[in-house]
């Protein structure tokens, strides 16, 4: 499943057990397990079919309705049609985008755009290989827009265009601890992959480097935890 996403919203009755947010447990339906139940028995998420009588609201899917709303959306977002969702969640994304090197096709890629769709960034960019793993992604990816660009000076070029400072994230020589640094509200945060980090070339271009403040004795953390940190960041001092 490298490539494949995933449905928009499971038939009823599917396993969401791997979806850890999938639904609060409010919202949970089907029976839940006692004690002496089987801890690996089928857990499903989400709200059943509509009842009463359906609202008229073009934003609602006639076929979630009828069926249920099993898709890892809040709560806020049930029934409609996804469409619906993207055009409300355009209408207040924040001014920060996120870009990704992808050379060595990363698996971090994924989690990466769907953290970057929980914290409402305007865009994803997927600089170097246009193919990438969307597993991970966990749908997000089609509420969340993605561009791709050849290479670096092609990002770098769309991002002068765009009037956006990049500020790279790696814990090279010169980088600034990002509680000290100072964090644009219009930028892109740009990410390395797992293991070389930002290129070298990416590094020179940037407008500025910071990197996390850590404790203990790895010398750098996951990819993809290192950009829910610097996202959130900048939701903390913006959002």
């Amino acid at each position: 499943m490298t490539d494949a996403d995933e449905p928009t919203h499971p038939p009823q009755g599917t396993s969401q057990i791997q979806r850890a947010d999938a639904g609060t447990p409010a919202m949970q339906s089907g029976p839940k397990p006692t004690a002496g139940d089987d801890q690996s028995a089928v857990v499903t998420h989400g709200v059943g079919p509509w009842e009463g009588e359906w609202p008229d609201d073009p934003r609602y899917d006639p076929e979630l309705l009828a069926e249920g709303d099993r898709r890892n959306v809040v709560d806020e977002y049930r029934y409609w049609t996804m469409d619906a969702i993207v055009a409300d969640l355009d209408a207040k994304r924040h001014p920060f985008h996120v870009a990704i090197e992808n050379w060595q096709h990363d698996l971090n890629i994924g989690t990466i755009v769907r953290s970057a769709n929980a914290f409402l960034a305007a865009e994803v960019h997927i600089v170097g290989k246009r193919r990438w793993n969307r597993r991970g992604a966990m749908v997000t990816d089609r509420y969340q827009h993605v561009r791709h660009h050849e290479d670096v000076d092609a990002f770098i070029a769309w991002s002068r265009e765009a009037g956006l400072p990049v500020i790279a994230v790696d814990n090279v020589e010169g980088s600034i601890p990002i509680d000290r640094a100072e964090l644009p509200e219009r930028c892109v945060l740009l990410f390395g992959q797992e293991g070389p980090g930002v290129s070298p070339e990416a590094i020179a271009a940037a407008t500025g480097v910071v990197e996390i403040t850590q404790y203990g004795s790895t010398r750098s953390i996951n990819a993809a935890s290192a950009a829910a940190v610097i996202m959130y960041e900048w939701c903390r001092r913006w959002a």
